[in-house]
This record gives structure tokens, sequence and C-alpha cells, in this order.
């Protein structure tokens, strides 16, 4: 039986992508658990940092379907899963091959070593995308560089904000690639935009949007965290009614340099025409929702860019796209 690895490995990084601005300070990371036979038992991805890894949620899945026992999905946290599978899994992984976009973790920190989990769970093969050089050896088969330069590319945030800062752009179009006039993307995508605002540092707008739209630019939706704002503007004197004044604990910070951003680790830009043209030079990724409908009345008027599309979501009500843009 021929094993096409690329393909178990691309499930994963699917899954990974619809965490991608979600996991900080945490790397999105995806795994795939495969039986004995290249049946597919589990496509997981780690979720939010502090919780389960994606390849303990995979094995976490797996097992259930292997199993069919339910006590394993009352297992909330990462250590109890760890614990419940180590106890529990009588060797029914002995034939399996898990695929993981990222090198499993080999330390303790705030869950368990992923590493020793696979090691005591006896998994035949492991294929890991890319290489972690603060990881340690680990005692189990495992291959490196299946699909390495996608799955590099998935790693880019995290090395980013560790290394300095990790600036994204943020835009929501209608099909006709209009970007005002009101609501534009369903309530799950306004949901996930909430999500990664909730783990954001900073949020940079422009003066004019603040002034037209008065928004809020919190994290309701979710019960998050409100990221601090910098309103991009030469113009300093704005209405204090304006709700993103008034959220607590937020710092607003009004200025025409973007100096700030130095001290900033996660930034999201949003905005149009206007603010892409003003900061795309400093944006490493771009994040797009494309609505299924038509209305509005003013579009991007960037006709030269051209963009590298890095995944595309399609199982929102919206096309949710990460991109970066040609150099």
């Amino acid at each position: 039986m021929v094993i096409d690895n690329s393909f178990y490995m691309r499930l994963a990084l699917d899954e990974a992508w619809k965490y991608q601005g979600l996991t900080y300070p945490n790397p999105a990371v995806g795994c795939s658990v495969v039986g004995e036979y290249g049946e597919v038992l589990a496509v997981e991805a780690h979720h939010k940092a502090g919780e389960a890894h994606a390849e303990v949620n995979a094995l976490k899945a797996a097992f259930y379907k292997l199993t069919n026992n339910t006590e394993i999905l009352q297992q909330q946290t990462s250590k109890d899963i760890h614990t419940f599978l180590i106890n529990h899994h009588n060797n029914i992984f002995k034939s399996c091959t898990v695929y993981t976009t990222l090198e499993p973790c080999s330390k303790v920190g705030k869950t368990p070593a992923c590493a020793s989990l696979l090691a005591t769970l006896n998994i035949k093969k492991v294929y890991i995308g890319s290489h972690d050089s603060t990881q340690n050896s680990f005692d189990f088969h495992a291959k490196f560089g299946i699909l390495q330069n996608e799955c590099n590319t998935l790693l880019e945030p995290f090395l980013l904000w560790q290394k300095e800062n990790f600036i994204f752009f943020k835009w929501a179009q209608r099909l006709n690639g209009t970007v005002d006039n009101g609501i534009i993307t369903s309530q799950n995508s306004r949901e996930l935009v909430h999500k990664i605002r909730n783990v954001c540092d900073l949020m940079v707008i422009g003066g004019d949007t603040v002034r037209e739209d008065r928004p809020t630019l919190d994290a309701r939706l979710c019960n998050g965290k409100a990221p601090d704002i910098l309103i991009y503007s030469r113009q300093t004197k704005f209405d204090k009614t304006i709700p993103l004044f008034n959220v607590q604990n937020r710092n607003v910070v009004i200025s025409n340099s973007l100096d700030i951003l130095k001290e900033y680790k996660n930034i999201m830009i949003e905005g149009g025409s206007k603010m892409y043209n003003l900061t795309k030079d400093i944006v490493d990724m771009n994040l797009t929702f494309i609505a299924p409908k038509f209305g509005g009345n003013n579009s991007f008027n960037n006709n030269d860019d051209e963009f590298e599309i890095l995944n595309i979501n399609q199982e929102s009500q919206d096309i949710i796209m990460w991109m970066k843009k040609d150099q």
C-alpha cells in the first residue's frame, strides 16, 4: 500500500491554519493520526495557549474513534488527557502514524511533553514538518521535512513575535470588493475576529475610520480582552465619547508615527485602501474575509499588488484567506 505522506500532513496544516492568530504566544500547530491501513483517525490542532497541544488533541480524538470509550471525552486539561492515555492505551496506537506540522515538544512547561507521550504510546512512526531547534531528542522513529516549506510558513508568526513582532493587516470585503457601508461578514466571522483581538497586544486603525464608524474595537463577542489601540492620524482631536476610548484597561495612543509598534509583539492593523497603502511595507501577512454578497460603494484601489495565498478556509459562511503580498 502506497501512503501519500503529504496528504496527511496537508490535513494537519489546513486544521492548524484555522487557529492561526488564536494561539499567541504559542505557534499554530496541526496533527493527523492515521491508522494501519491509511484511514484517518483524527485531525486536530492546538487551539489556545495553555491548552492541550495538537498531538494531544489528535490522540484524544483517535483514542475515542478506536475504542468508543466516552471517558476520554471527559478529560479536558492536557495533563488529564496525557494521564488517561498513558493508563488506558493498551497499545492500540502501535500501528498508527502521526503527522505533525511542528516537532513535538520534549520539555515540560504549562503542559506535559508531547514527545514523551508519543514514545509511551508506542506510536509506529511520526512525520514532522518543521524542526524545532529548542527540543531535545526523543525515543521514537521520526522523519522530518514533510511539506517543510508549508509548515515553516505556518510557523512564521511565532518566529517573528519571538524575534521582534508579527504584524498582520485584516480587512473584510464583499464579492464586488467593497469594504464600506456597515457590517459585511457573518456572525461567525465577527466572533473569530474578536477571538483574534483577544490575543493581540495592539490594534492599529485610521483616524477617519474612528470618526466615521465610532467603533468599540473590543473582544466582547468572546468575552475577551480588548487590545491597546493606536489611532494612526495627523489630527489628534477626537470625540472621546466614541466607544473605543471608554474600554477599561486599555491604552489608546493617537499618533502620526508607527514607532510605538516596537513595544508590542502581536499586532493587527484594520482598515481599507488608505490604511493598506500606508502600512503595507511593514505588514508580514494579510487576513481577509470575503462575504458572499454585493453592496457598498468603496473598494481597494491597489491595482498593482499581487498576493500569495497561504491558506483558504471555506468552512465558514465567508471565505477566509491568509495571504502574503508578493515582493
